[in-house]
């Protein structure tokens, strides 16, 4: 009995390499994006009437705490005491980023309950989701209080990205492994190839 041939589809999906996503690099000017400015969390604080966060407060006390650690770690070697701050200081902008990305979440999650809510009550003829107006107004409450954190979180971020500076007299940026040089190389080829799609 013949054997059925393998489809075509399949032995090539086998030997295609999967396609990866390239995350943005974690910075500071991510997180600024991506967190509340300080007149947001005033209005959220306001609002909402959630805790208030003393930006300026926990900004200080984590420069501080940061620039003692180091202190501690004199007698180490200086270029070792940079790459392990360079480490502390990418978790807190980490921290930051994230904490931004889940309260923008939030909001968006929090604003299209709402719409929902105000096309019912437009809507004679549609059936009332019965408990969507108090979900949405725990959902617009959560968002307001993942804001406050995501604004603490930058202030923290703030500070150590300072103490960095303190420390070391450069700036802090995110680690970027090196790339093997035919790596480099063959991502430049393919970007002029697709630079070909845009000639006019």
């Amino acid at each position: 009995m013949a054997k059925k041939p393998t489809p075509a589809s399949n032995s090539a999906a086998s030997v295609l390499p999967a396609r990866t996503q390239v995350k943005p690099a974690y910075t500071l000017h991510r997180a600024i994006l991506l967190c509340p400015t300080a007149t947001l969390a005033a209005a959220l604080e306001r609002t909402f009437a959630v805790d208030g966060v003393d930006y300026n407060a926990i900004r200080e006390t984590t420069e501080e705490m940061i620039g003692n650690h180091a202190k501690s770690l004199a007698p180490i070697d200086e270029r070792a005491i940079e790459i392990h701050l360079q480490r502390i200081v990418g978790s807190f902008v980490g921290s930051a980023c994230s904490a931004g990305e889940f309260y923008s979440t939030k909001v968006s999650d929090a604003k299209d309950l709402t719409a929902r809510l105000a096309n019912d009550a437009r809507d004679e003829d549609r059936e009332p989701i019965y408990g969507l107006e108090s979900k949405a107004e725990r959902a617009r409450e959560f968002a307001a209080k993942a804001g406050m954190q995501a604004y603490a979180f930058l202030a923290a971020a703030q500070g150590a990205v300072d103490a960095f500076a303190a420390v070391t007299g450069a700036d802090w940026k995110p680690y970027q492994p090196s790339q093997p040089a035919n790596q480099g190389v063959a991502r430049k080829a393919a970007s002029e190839e697709l630079s070909a799609f845009d000639a006019r």
